[in-house]
């Protein structure tokens, strides 16, 4: 497990320096309660047609190697793997 890089706190000196620079940016926008309370809430990504399922599934050890040595995307590529054993066999 990778660790987590230590986090680091703005000081109040360059906190107060980012203030300064939104308030100073003429394309900034501060809604009112009342212009706020309107807003609508987007809600995020758009449904899919067929959403992915989360499950629990287990493979042996050396499936899973060969898959994540493959790099980013190796879950898209064992979905994939499994759907073209899906084309070939009749289950």
């Amino acid at each position: 497990m990778k660790k987590q890089p230590a986090l680091i706190r703005n000081t109040a000196e360059e906190e107060a320096a980012i203030e300064r620079g939104i308030a100073a940016d003429p394309d900034t926008f501060v809604p009112t309660d009342e212009q706020f309370a309107q807003m609508k809430r987007r809600g995020g990504r758009p449904k899919l047609a067929k959403p992915k399922e989360a499950v629990t599934v287990r493979y042996d050890a050396d499936i899973i190697e060969r898959f994540r040595a493959s790099g980013d995307g190796w879950q898209t590529r064992m979905n994939n793997a499994l759907r073209d054993w899906l084309q070939t066999h009749h289950v």
